[in-house]
């Protein structure tokens, strides 16, 4: 999605050094092993990959670092949020009741090891026809913002089931970069202010 492959240079420091386009440094267990080989780590060996990911890249001066994590309340999530501090976390989910389990449950587990929850996202929120424009919620409507109000959340935007997401996404230009006047990129951007507006100052 970023446009960005191959391996990590080290430091003298035998830091990685992170990959970097669109003026983001970006760092993934995918640089570090083939590209078609599946990652199936479990205990010990995630919370390795965890600690060797945060504490062994040169991230230099970071105005803000995201961790996207899978769905669930998994090996990664809690040894993300016993190693370090985190300002606040985002939950994002589809409309449909499957995937709301898995937010919810996602929601509850940050709340209980006491990280901020900012906010809920829904993603494919709504399909509009590129020929006719008529809208169709494939997923439904508004499960995301069911849940957020029964949670006592906020929803921090929508992000629609568009076709030039998935193939700005698949091109390696991100739609905020490659088409940052589109409704697509605006909603990213809308949910990026959002966030930033709740996260707490940073010391000066």
């Amino acid at each position: 999605m970023m446009n960005l492959k191959g391996n990590p240079e080290l430091t003298p420091k035998n830091l990685m050094r992170p990959l970097k386009n669109y003026g983001i440094a970006c760092m993934s267990m995918g640089f570090l092993i083939e590209e078609t080989a599946p990652v199936v780590w479990r205990g010990l060996m995630v919370m390795s990959a965890v600690e060797k990911l945060l504490r062994q890249v040169d991230w230099g001066q970071l105005d803000y670092l995201v961790i996207d994590m899978p769905p669930g309340t998994g090996d990664v999530q809690l040894s993300v949020s016993q190693n370090i501090p985190i300002a606040g976390a985002v939950i994002i989910s589809t409309p449909q009741d499957v995937a709301l389990l898995d937010a919810r449950k996602g929601a509850e587990m940050f709340r209980k090891v006491r990280v901020p929850v900012l906010g809920l996202v829904q993603n494919m929120s709504v399909f509009q026809c590129p020929k006719c424009k008529h809208e169709t919620h494939i997923f439904g409507a508004d499960g995301v913002r069911n849940l957020a109000k029964n949670l006592g959340l906020d929803i921090l935007g929508d992000i629609p089931l568009h076709l030039n997401i998935r193939e700005t996404c698949d091109s390696g230009q991100p739609v905020v970069i490659s088409q940052p006047q589109s409704d697509a990129a605006k909603a990213y951007l809308k949910i990026a202010m959002e966030i930033v507006r709740r996260l707490p100052v940073p010391p000066a």
